[in-house]
């Protein structure tokens, strides 16, 4: 079971630091995280990666774009 992050209407830096923070204490090892714009699709992948997560896919659906990420 995945946990889901919605970090829409958040701008940047902000759903990045809300990622680092789920990661970091809830030892969850899939996460689906839901922006709703480019650049935080961008940041949240990049920061994702930098912390040993592998991200999965990003799906787009009407706007809001659906990151999700595995932990290994």
């Amino acid at each position: 079971m995945s946990k889901t992050l919605d970090a829409r209407g958040l701008s940047c830096p902000q759903p990045v630091l809300v990622t680092l923070d789920e990661i970091k204490s809830a030892g969850e090892k899939d996460l689906l995280i839901i922006v709703d714009n480019e650049a935080s699709k961008e940041n949240v992948s990049r920061a994702l990666t930098n912390q040993g997560w592998t991200v999965d896919g990003v799906e787009e659906d009407g706007g809001d774009y659906r990151i999700r990420a595995k932990k290994g």
